[in-house]
């Protein structure tokens, strides 16, 4: 038995958005990154009280093993940024795939880089969530600057899954068609291995947190980004990536 432990913020058993099919989502605590519109603020801290091990992990995600073989389903390790604990990830990544349980990860790219090329042998899908493509805003926006996704970006070459690239699309930051084209260059050369970019429009949920934590909320006058304009972004950006996608693949053939 393993005395690795991971600081856990939370867990939700049945889970839709965070991953192929029926998931559970485990959320740990922590992350390096402080973005302005970030609708956890408490599991940024690094301090969290609840602790579970990788034993753990798999009972509870075996009790929905059913669920996950009947829609395509898994775990997914989620935050704050889980890749914050990579040690403990790698291990329960392990052991949930000695139980036929697939995987994914949702992060930011921002962890421990010395673990990546392992945590990617059992890792089958990656949630990457860019958060803007010029560093200036992305220091703005989250307190740091682009090494971290620059240098996850370059160990995902090596990646053999699938990924899903995430843009929060935030009114007078990137809604606009230069931002979602540089995104495209960011990923290309990853580009073979994605399956699709959400466009997430940016959303006043989860504000009244700040208040709770005595935290000022850097984005208050900015509005939510309108819907459909965030459907419009995200049906071209998966149009040209899918044209990419097929050009690339039949320069190869």
């Amino acid at each position: 038995m393993s005395v690795l432990k991971g600081k856990l913020h939370s867990i939700e058993t049945m889970g839709l958005v965070d991953g192929p099919g029926i998931r559970t989502v485990f959320f740990f605590q922590g992350c390096p990154l402080r973005c302005q519109y970030c609708h956890n603020p408490d599991s940024q801290s690094f301090s969290g009280l609840a602790e579970i091990t990788a034993e753990e992990i798999v009972a509870t995600a075996l009790r929905y093993k059913s669920y996950y073989d009947a829609t395509g389903g898994g775990v997914t390790f989620s935050g704050g940024e889980p890749l914050m604990q990579s040690a403990f990830i790698l291990e329960a990544l392990k052991a949930l795939k000695e139980k036929g349980i697939a995987t994914c990860i949702d992060t930011s790219g921002y962890g421990q880089m010395t673990y990546y090329e392992e945590i990617f042998k059992y890792t089958d899908h990656i949630l990457l969530d860019i958060k803007h493509t010029r560093n200036d805003v992305h220091q703005t926006l989250t307190g740091l600057d682009m090494g971290g996704i620059k240098n996850f970006l370059h160990a995902l070459e090596g990646f053999s899954g699938t990924v899903t690239i995430r843009h929060v699309m935030v009114p007078g930051l990137s809604d606009d068609q230069k931002v979602m084209d540089e995104i495209l260059q960011m990923i290309a050369p990853i580009q073979k291995n994605v399956d699709k970019i959400d466009i997430l429009p940016y959303h006043k949920a989860g504000t009244e947190k700040y208040s709770q934590l005595n935290i000022p909320y850097q984005l208050e006058t900015v509005p939510a980004m309108n819907q459909d304009l965030a459907a419009v972004f995200e049906k071209e950006i998966n149009e040209k990536l899918q044209a990419l996608k097929k050009s690339a693949l039949s320069k190869t053939a």
